[in-house]
């Protein structure tokens, strides 16, 4: 069995962000599995991680959240993206393939 790998440092917004804008509304539990279903169990997301995220998130004005039924009749906070939210999918996104591509050139180099 592979171990896992840890969720890089600064990319968890924005894979909150892209689970949101993609599904829609969702509770904090459907964010982790659908992250983790996604990168085929390579990427697990903490409850430690994951509501202090949200959290921040929210006082950020990314997110709005309320509090519904889930899916197994459990009261749950579902969270949904703001427009500021969509914003800042658009410049985590960018950051990223920037910091990727200057990641490759650094392992590409003669």
């Amino acid at each position: 069995m592979e171990a896992r790998v840890e969720i890089p440092p600064g990319t968890l917004y924005m894979l909150i962000l892209k689970t949101l804008s993609r599904i829609g509304p969702m509770h904090g539990y459907g964010i982790a599995q659908h992250i983790q279903q996604l990168s085929e169990d390579v990427l697990v997301v903490e409850e430690g991680s994951l509501y202090p995220a949200l959290q921040r998130m929210l006082l950020k004005g990314w997110l709005q959240a309320e509090w519904k039924q889930s899916e197994n009749n459990r009261r749950a906070r579902f969270y949904r993206l703001t427009p500021a939210g969509r914003k800042q999918l658009a410049a985590e996104i960018a950051g990223f393939a920037r910091v990727m591509g200057a990641i490759g050139k650094v392992i590409e180099a003669v």
